[in-house]
């Protein structure tokens, strides 16, 4: 049986991209900047950053990889309130996240927006004003 072990996006700029998601959205970091996989943890769920290029010569092939803001995956993250989308926006955008969608009303009731990392992958910050469950 297989389980979940964790989620990982290839990167072209390891040390700047951990910091991103270290010190701007709160991942806790289980490495060093400059290691070729880094392992962070996010509410107990391991999310890894792999070197593109390190990837590339442990399997022995070239890969094609998305560039600009990309939509073939978003990571999302949820706040309690309504006010918190708002404030995690304009938070996240000063200290060097891509604004992508303003915090916006959806007609299924969550308040939600989307931001970018560094190297354009979407992260979406939501909520439907209660607390999150599992």
């Amino acid at each position: 049986m297989m389980h979940l072990d964790g989620f990982g996006i290839f990167v072209k700029d390891m040390p700047t991209m951990v910091r991103f998601y270290r010190d701007v959205l709160g991942f806790e970091i289980k490495e060093a900047e400059n290691t070729e996989n880094v392992y962070l943890i996010k509410d107990g769920t391991l999310f890894m950053l792999y070197g593109r290029n390190d990837f590339e010569r442990m399997t022995h092939r070239q890969y094609s990889f998305a560039k600009g803001l990309n939509g073939h995956s978003e990571i999302a993250l949820y706040v309690d309130t309504f006010e918190e989308v708002d404030a995690e926006f304009e938070r996240t955008v000063k200290l060097c996240a891509r604004p992508v969608l303003e915090p916006t009303d959806e007609p299924w009731g969550q308040r939600t927006c989307y931001i970018a990392d560094p190297e354009g992958n979407l992260i979406e910050i939501g909520s439907f004003g209660k607390p999150f469950e599992r």
